[in-house]
């Protein structure tokens, strides 16, 4: 009993002498030497037990048992030229997916990335902007910067930033026409927008509804910029998040942050993706800045 085959290396010279015609050209083609590739075909001769080529003064002629082989040969190139790009494709640096609501990626959280880029020039970002919650276990994205009063799933990897804090915000323009109220206990006359959107949670509406009558909720908006746009252009008092309005001075906070809407500001990663080694360098290095932004106080401009 023959052994196992193992010359592998060998079909890819049997198919270039097959395809040039001769030792030589197929040498110049795979940028070895013609006798070294003259050897290698009669190791696989040697090997195979068969003559794969007549030789003469033109040449290299496939035999009959060449010509029969040669469609297998070429499954095996195939194959191998499969096997190679998968190879590329797993070991490739692919961007890092990141989700989370279109206000976190501020210019503070943008200049973390631009310093990781810098050192990291072969790894890329795809942002996915959007309040809606992203499977990462089933892969819909790498990374989430989460808000969220529930306890994330056990199996993803989690990093806290911060606690999150609410607050009933108007605008200098609805506080001058109708005045601001100073406590919950203090906002009957005044008007209401809100936030509501299927498939998202929906603790800003559910807290105006606790507080105030239906009808002085004048809008609900399913996209949160337009809640905080409405907010600013003074049609009506709403909640938004402290950290992220503090520096914007066209809104006034009418009393204390509402304890019962703190949330945990999280970063989420799914194990999958936390694998790879790009990913978890930039967690080391994204974590800790990005926690300094929502501790610190903002810039103040200048005037």
């Amino acid at each position: 009993m023959k052994s196992e085959f193992r010359n592998w290396s060998g079909i890819r010279i049997f198919l270039a002498v097959v395809r040039a015609g001769s030792t030589l050209a197929a040498a110049r083609q795979l940028g070895m030497a013609q006798p070294t590739v003259a050897r290698r075909i009669e190791a696989l001769e040697h090997e195979l037990g068969v003559t794969l080529f007549e030789r003469d003064t033109r040449g290299f002629h496939p035999t009959e048992m060449a010509r029969a082989l040669l469609p297998k040969a070429e499954e095996i190139e195939a194959a191998t030229t499969r096997f190679a790009q998968t190879i590329e494709a797993l070991t490739s640096t692919r961007p890092i997916r990141i989700t989370a609501y279109s206000g976190n990626f501020s210019p503070r959280v943008a200049t973390i990335f631009s310093e990781f880029s810098v050192l990291r020039p072969d790894v890329s970002f795809e942002f996915l902007p959007s309040v809606e919650v992203l499977d990462l276990a089933a892969g819909e994205a790498d990374i989430a910067l989460r808000l969220t009063r529930n306890l994330p799933d056990p199996e993803l990897i989690c990093r806290k930033i911060s606690t999150a804090r609410y607050a009933l915000y108007g605008s200098r323009t609805y506080a001058e026409k109708h005045g601001l109220p100073v406590s919950t206990e203090d906002l009957v006359n005044h008007a209401f927008v809100s936030f509501l959107r299927e498939g998202v949670p929906s603790a800003f509406h559910d807290w105006l509804i606790r507080h105030v009558e239906p009808d002085q909720i004048r809008q609900t908006y399913s996209e949160i910029d337009l809640m905080h746009a409405a907010i600013r252009s003074g049609h009506g008092l709403g909640i938004m998040n402290v950290k992220l309005v503090e520096s914007d001075d066209t809104l006034i906070q009418c009393f204390a942050p509402l304890e019962e809407m703190n949330s945990e500001h999280l970063m989420l990663i799914a194990p999958e993706a936390y694998r790879r080694p790009e990913v978890k360098a930039f967690t080391k290095f994204f974590a800790p800045r990005y926690t300094a932004v929502f501790r610190s106080p903002a810039p103040t401009a200048l005037g």
